[in-house]
């Protein structure tokens, strides 16, 4: 039972340490929405979202208002598209505009779920999902799109990694205009779960109930002053504990959360996702936890070291907490969303060797990277494969959202405004991988996956 104490002892981090709810998450199922004629399939899509999450945005400000609790995001996460397309047919456009519409009419910020789980091969509707998304994140504000192109028991599907590298930088062309903004509302994952409330990659899972409430919950600037007071000859025994610590009143107050939208709007209640997520603002970065913890700066040699201990700890912390732990759950650590990774790749401390051996113990993956723009396909495409592979081995979640700065010098940057922040490019390997890539197939699952 949640106690008003839970809520009490946040009211100083909210204040002074950037606490916040990052999202509540409406999943929502369309399964019955699919329909042999597109037109109306996207009308039953249209009515069920407007009639499951029109009071969404209305209850997340009511428990703002109650509880002095900041709620960054409201947004909708639903069955992927690929899947209604494959008994319509048509042009899967129209789906994205149909998204794109609701979530304007509901007044969500994000809605997710323009996907295709491909993980082991393409049903019918998957390669024309695929193949739109270039053009369906240029036409829409709203819409996330994200492509399962791996797992541990499945192993990697190539042909589909392959076809995701032209995908992300023919997203950027297309908005090369607008910051190439396409291929930031694009996530290749391995592993993607079916429950994860953050975009760009959440989609609402087969396995979920009808209408669900996800919340995902931030707070590293809490973590972060909470390291500050300790003297820095504490032991790494003590860190983790005050991490743990804090963790639980973290996901605590992320459990309040959930529960009263899961009472005021009438539907079950899913998950507390407790992940560290990062903001451009000062005092609300993962990269300034592990600083505190004793590296000078994030991307120096204890960078791996510390963010293991500081994910754990975190997973540890929260699962005292809630018995409704899920989603990806941990420390994220995207590029241009945390003030401290902004700062350690324009200096070059943090480069993309150090990123990738972070994301074997982080919760994700290779998250808003800015890359050169002339940067070509097949090179994306193995960036995938090994950040896949990865996730693959080590029975993990992990994806690459990546952003190829078309048009842009290497001494550039691209702004994206708000939580997505801002980032300079990042030099990357451009040794070909090309025949590797263009080879397709499946990289077979692992020994590991064998577990039955």
């Amino acid at each position: 039972m949640l106690e008003m104490q839970n809520v009490i002892e946040t009211v100083s981090m909210i204040k002074e340490d950037n606490l916040d709810i990052r999202t509540i998450t409406m999943g929502i199922s369309l399964v019955d929405c699919a329909d042999g004629d597109i037109d109306r399939s996207c009308e039953k899509i249209y009515n069920k979202i407007y009639t499951s999450a029109k009071d969404l945005v209305k209850t997340g400000e009511l428990i703002e208002g109650k509880f002095g609790i900041p709620i960054v995001n409201k947004r909708i996460a639903v069955t992927p598209i690929s899947q209604l397309l494959a008994a319509s047919g048509g042009d899967p456009l129209k789906y994205a505009r149909v998204l794109d519409k609701v979530a304007q009419d509901i007044g969500v910020n994000y809605i997710g779920g323009y996907s295709a789980l491909v993980h082991k091969g393409f049903s019918k509707g998957d390669l024309e999902l695929i193949q739109s998304i270039p053009q369906a994140m240029a036409e829409t504000n709203h819409v996330c799109s994200s492509v399962n192109i791996g797992s541990t028991r499945a192993g990697i599907n190539m042909d589909a990694v392959a076809m995701m590298g032209n995908i992300v930088r023919e997203a950027a062309e297309l908005t090369q205009d607008n910051e190439c903004m396409g291929a930031s509302k694009i996530v290749v994952f391995c592993n993607a779960v079916e429950d994860n409330p953050f975009m760009a990659g959440a989609f609402h899972g087969s396995g979920e109930p009808d209408v669900v409430i996800n919340v995902g919950v931030s707070g590293p600037g809490v973590v972060r002053t909470a390291l500050a007071k300790l003297d820095k000859s504490t032991s790494l025994e003590v860190v983790a504990d005050t991490i743990k610590q804090t963790a639980f009143k973290i996901t605590r107050m992320g459990q309040l959360v959930g529960t009263q939208a899961s009472e005021m709007l009438g539907v079950p209640f899913g998950i507390v996702d407790l992940s560290l997520a990062p903001t451009p603002a000062v005092g609300d970065s993962v990269a300034h936890i592990l600083e505190e913890i004793g590296l000078d700066q994030v991307g120096a040699h204890g960078s791996i070291a510390t963010l293991a201990m500081l994910n754990d700890a975190v997973k540890k912390g929260g699962v005292m907490a809630s018995s409704h732990v899920g989603g990806l759950s941990g420390a994220f650590i995207p590029v241009t969303e945390d003030a401290g990774m902004i700062a350690a790749a324009a200096n070059g401390t943090l480069n993309i060797e150090t990123l990738m051996s972070m994301t074997a113990v982080c919760s994700v993956g290779l998250d808003m990277i800015v890359i050169p723009g002339t940067t070509p396909p097949e090179v994306i495409s193995a960036l995938i494969a090994d950040e896949a592979a990865i996730g693959m081995i080590n029975s993990k979640t992990t994806a690459v959202r990546v952003i190829p700065a078309i048009g842009r010098s290497d001494d550039e940057s691209l702004d994206f405004g708000g939580l997505f922040g801002s980032g300079t490019v990042m030099p990357l390997n451009q040794t070909s991988p090309k025949v590797f890539v263009d080879r397709g197939g499946r990289i077979p699952a692992p020994i590991q996956s064998l577990k039955n």
